[in-house]
């Protein structure tokens, strides 16, 4: 992230009081969207002043580490995260669990050039990779450069058991992060920029199928990240028997290449262990509330998600424990002040995002699909969800419901300071608000900072604490109580899109 952080807000008046600025607004939206500044000024008072998010955050980050769903880690994530709800006194606080599969660790990794000099390589394994059979050194063979999977089957003598280079080098990197939809008025691209993938004869998953199938020992390729930064995922139907992988930082992969290619003698030492996990093949979502007070609406419900699971090569910080911790301070803040919702407001730290939005698909398919769940469609007030970026909460993408644009902003307005912005009409896609929007249901994503977030962040080793700020955590938190608040105390549930069939 860019320097962001608590000096700049705070010379914008980020600490200072708001009681004239709440005035000021009150008065400004009085004909509009009622707005319940009082309450709203409280939630700013303990998220400002008494926050615990930062702990949160630490415990996610630097104590539990990487979430990656069915790991360890990720079932001491959503244990702790359950013992802590409860501690705030939340209400059924519980655990979901759905199909999900094998878990995956990490447990070895030895990646070193020794020859023509010694050089310790950057690099990390796919998830659910297998382990290397034992220690391989050897001077890899590299099938970049070829003109097709048949000219890499050709060499399958050579190939089997061997350290493989599999593309060519990375030719360029991502130098540019995608456009900030709150700092332009006119339309912007939304989603993420284009991988710059190196050539391959092997595109796609092709790689992995033929790599399995001539019995590669270990199978390296480059990322588009530069200065060390590797983006690195998995997929977890990956075979039992396919040859393990190793995404290798571009700049140490393109130097093997290059030396190669000047004939030099080249030997590379690499052993990967990994361990496949079936004892516990469920995936966990995490859910507790505050139940609804009004005796007509309180089976009405607002609910809040964000999701705790990451990828394994760094902490998931701001993808995505940033999010979870702000979730969880914002119910804490909600429940602390003693505040009595209309509705029900629920929570849900999601597990299985990163692998097709499986933990709140799997909610979605329990609790409102199907004409059994007719009744709780129609009583679902909204999702708001908090997931890609990182940074404060500039505002949120409205996903084309322009009956909701007025609401939201009313909304928003009292949080400029704080470093709100504005709300966008656009959609965005790869997040969890998906899989209610696919049933017609009211779901809305955050907008926030992608200030080197897809450069340098997102699915990469360099997502640790230090790309979030403390204030932004607190802001976070902040916007979606207050979002929750005032979605659980309006008259009248959130306009659906006229395209909604729920």
């Amino acid at each position: 992230m860019r320097g962001r952080g608590a000096e700049g807000r705070r010379g914008r008046g980020f600490r200072a009081p708001a009681g004239l600025l709440l005035l000021v607004l009150s008065q400004s939206m009085s004909a509009q969207e009622p707005v319940d500044l009082a309450t709203i000024a409280k939630i700013r008072d303990e998220g400002l002043n008494h926050s615990q998010v930062l702990g949160t955050f630490n415990q996610l980050t630097n104590v539990i580490g990487p979430r990656l769903t069915g790991s360890s880690a990720f079932r001491h994530a959503a244990n702790w995260a359950t013992a802590l709800l409860k501690s705030y006194g939340l209400t059924d606080v519980h655990q979901e669990y759905w199909p999900f599969g094998r878990g995956w660790e990490l447990q070895k990794l030895t990646l070193e050039m020794v020859e023509p000099r010694y050089f310790p390589l950057i690099g990390y394994p796919d998830a659910w990779s297998p382990s290397t059979k034992g220690e391989l050194l050897a001077t890899p063979v590299y099938v970049g450069a070829l003109a097709d999977s048949m000219a890499v089957r050709a060499k399958a003598a050579q190939l089997k058991g061997a350290i493989v280079l599999a593309t060519q080098p990375q030719p360029e990197f991502i130098t540019k992060d995608r456009p900030q939809p709150s700092e332009h008025e006119e339309p912007v691209t939304i989603g993420a920029p284009p991988f710059l993938n190196a050539k391959s004869p092997l595109p796609g998953r092709s790689l992995a199928g033929v790599m399995r199938e001539v019995g590669a020992g270990v199978v390296l390729r480059p990322t588009q990240g530069q200065d060390g930064t590797l983006f690195v995922t998995g997929r977890r139907d990956n075979p039992a028997d396919a040859a393990p992988s190793i995404a290798l930082v571009a700049e140490h992969y393109n130097m093997i290449v290059h030396a190669l290619e000047t004939g030099a003698l080249v030997k590379l030492r690499i052993q990967l262990t990994t361990k496949l996990t079936a004892d516990d093949t469920t995936g966990a979502n995490v859910i507790a509330e505050i139940p609804g007070s009004d005796p007509q609406l309180k089976d009405e419900v607002v609910l809040l998600g964000a999701h705790l699971d990451s990828w394994h090569s760094a902490t998931g910080a701001a993808d995505n424990a940033d999010a979870a911790a702000a979730l969880i301070e914002t119910m804490r803040i909600l429940k602390t002040l003693g505040l009595k919702p209309k509705r029900t407001i629920r929570m849900a730290l999601w597990g299985g995002e990163e692998e097709g939005l499986l933990g709140s698909k799997a909610y979605v398919a329990r609790h409102y699909a199907g004409d059994s769940n007719s009744v709780a469609r129609q009583r679902l007030a909204v999702y708001l969800n908090s997931d890609p970026g990182t940074g404060p909460i500039y505002g949120w993408y409205l996903e084309e419901n322009a009956q909701v644009k007025p609401i939201f902003d009313a909304w928003l307005a009292p949080l400029k300071d704080l470093g709100a912005r504005r709300n966008v009409m656009a959609k965005i896609g790869n997040t969890d608000h998906l899989s209610f929007t696919a049933l017609g249901l009211p779901g809305f994503n955050t907008l926030q900072d992608y200030a080197d977030y897809d450069t340098r962040t997102h699915h990469t080793n360099m997502d640790f604490a230090e790309r979030v700020k403390p204030d932004d955590l607190k802001e976070q938190a902040i916007v979606m109580a207050v979002f929750a608040w005032q979605a659980a105390i309006r008259a009248e549930k959130l306009p659906r899109s006229p395209a909604a069939t729920p």
